[in-house]
């Protein structure tokens, strides 16, 4: 038996997802969460074979959720499957450990490579992203600004962009308020950005708000 864990908000799209596999992998057990403490607490109590989660959970900050399953459980195959602009977001939870990226618009076909590919302890990115990433190695630089952030970085863009202060997100990712400082200026240099209203415009220019 593989036993998978399935996380998102919609009980619709886990409903569906969940049909999907079981005709897939007829011996699979399905287990579902539908935020990042539920998906958590799962993953504590049960090894999984394949976690598939959503990147927009409530009262969930998707890459430090992916962090902390990781340091729980390193072995850990996370494919995320989400509406969020593939060619912003994929290689960000890729550099931080997930082993995919899936939009939720993808064919059935995408859909059964992403989890053979994943399963099967292969990265797994689309026809899409790998053109774009060939494009970018051979001109030797990438088209996206926040490309440039690390994965640490980029985790704060978030925070920044729903209009968190230093100390929200001090508690929320569990760093101290000066390092938050600190990965602030590196943002808005990185991105020639001069306040938060820059950066939320340039944000919604490169699809990295949802």
């Amino acid at each position: 038996m593989i036993n998978i864990l399935l996380a998102d908000d919609h009980t619709i799209v886990r409903t569906g997802l969940k049909i999907f596999i079981q005709k897939l992998i007829p011996h699979s057990i399905i287990d579902e969460a539908w935020d990042g403490a539920s998906a958590y607490e799962k993953i504590k109590e049960a090894d999984y074979a394949l976690i598939i989660l959503d990147a927009n959970m409530p009262e969930t900050d998707p890459f430090q959720l992916v962090s902390s399953i990781l340091v729980l459980k390193p072995d850990s195959k996370i494919l995320m499957f989400t509406m969020n602009a593939e060619e912003v977001y994929a290689k960000k939870f890729l550099q931080i450990g997930a082993k995919g990226f899936l939009n939720k618009g993808s064919s059935e076909t995408e859909i059964v490579n992403a989890i053979e590919h994943v399963l099967d302890n292969k990265k797994y990115i689309s026809p899409t992203l790998n053109q774009q990433l060939t494009e970018e190695a051979i001109k030797g630089k990438a088209n996206n600004p926040f490309d440039n952030l690390s994965p640490r970085e980029f985790e704060i863009v978030q925070h920044l962009i729903k209009g968190e202060s230093v100390a929200e997100m001090s508690a929320k990712l569990n760093l101290h308020s000066s390092t938050i400082g600190t990965n602030k200026t590196r943002i808005f240099a990185k991105l020639h950005c001069s306040n938060i209203i820059d950066i939320n415009l340039l944000a919604k220019i490169h699809k990295v708000i949802p």
